[in-house]
């Protein structure tokens, strides 16, 4: 058994819900966080195996609400030992369908919660993990690689994360610190099984030669390795978690 405090942004639903419920189960003492998803939050600490669980609240691109939701965090489990990064945005914004403005918003919050978010909180719990090691897990997309013509935010906040995770696993390896990142496709969320209804569902599925989407805990899985002792040279990777949907050099 662990007993480590772990910290999953974005923890609500779908990945992040599946990732905190697979480090308490471990043993470990979980920090929900959400940004305006109160009763999901409280009724998955009410849900989590053991005890020493807590919800956490706030938008991660206001750099101050960040540095106040780790210290609750930090606070409230002792310490972070983990640290996921899971929170994020998808906002459709089609640079051929939209006018400026509204282009520009959508863009410009997609970096803010997908990148900005994710550094703030990084700079925080990096910090605090100094003199003791920890891990810092971020959760990004096969989009970072092979493009989001209708979301291009998106796409572009999922690759700087990768370079982001890549340039800290350089910059902590020798405080103790290990940074890797996974790289979902499509995973079994509310929003993507509505997608699937629609027509181009089964052209989704025909992605992967297993002809199915991700689950979440599947996804989960590969945070928790990726956050154990056994995974410390794994710092730096990305970690395809796409079912060979889509692949890479």
């Amino acid at each position: 058994m662990s007993d480590r405090g772990v910290l999953v942004t974005g923890a609500s639903r779908g990945i992040g819900r599946a990732t905190a419920m697979a480090f308490a189960r471990l043993g470990d003492r979980v920090a929900v966080h959400h940004r305006n998803s109160a009763e999901l939050a409280a009724q998955l600490v009410a849900d989590l195996p053991g005890s020493g669980h807590l919800t956490v609240e706030g938008d991660l691109a206001d750099p101050e609400v960040a540095r106040e939701l780790v210290r609750s965090a930090v606070v409230g489990l002792g310490r972070v030992d983990v640290l996921v990064n899971n929170a994020g945005t998808s906002i459709l914004h089609d640079l051929t369908q939209m006018d400026f403005e509204e282009w520009r918003a959508a863009f410009d919050r997609t970096i803010a919660v997908n990148l900005a978010g994710a550094a703030y909180v990084s700079y925080f719990v990096a910090r605090q993990m100094m003199g003791t090691g920890g891990r810092i897990v971020n959760v990004s997309s096969r989009g970072a690689f092979r493009g989001e013509p209708g979301q291009p935010g998106y796409g572009a906040s999922k690759a700087g994360l990768n370079a982001f995770g890549q340039s800290l696993a350089l910059a902590l390896g020798g405080h103790g610190i290990t940074v890797a990142t996974v790289a979902p496709g499509w995973v079994a969320t509310d929003m993507s099984k509505e997608e699937l209804k629609r027509p181009r569902g089964s052209a989704i599925l025909d992605q992967s030669p297993f002809h199915r989407i991700a689950e979440p805990e599947e996804v989960a899985a590969a945070i928790v390795f990726l956050a154990s002792p056994e995974a410390t040279f794994t710092s730096g990777a990305i970690l395809d978690v796409n079912g060979a949907s889509y692949l890479r050099s």
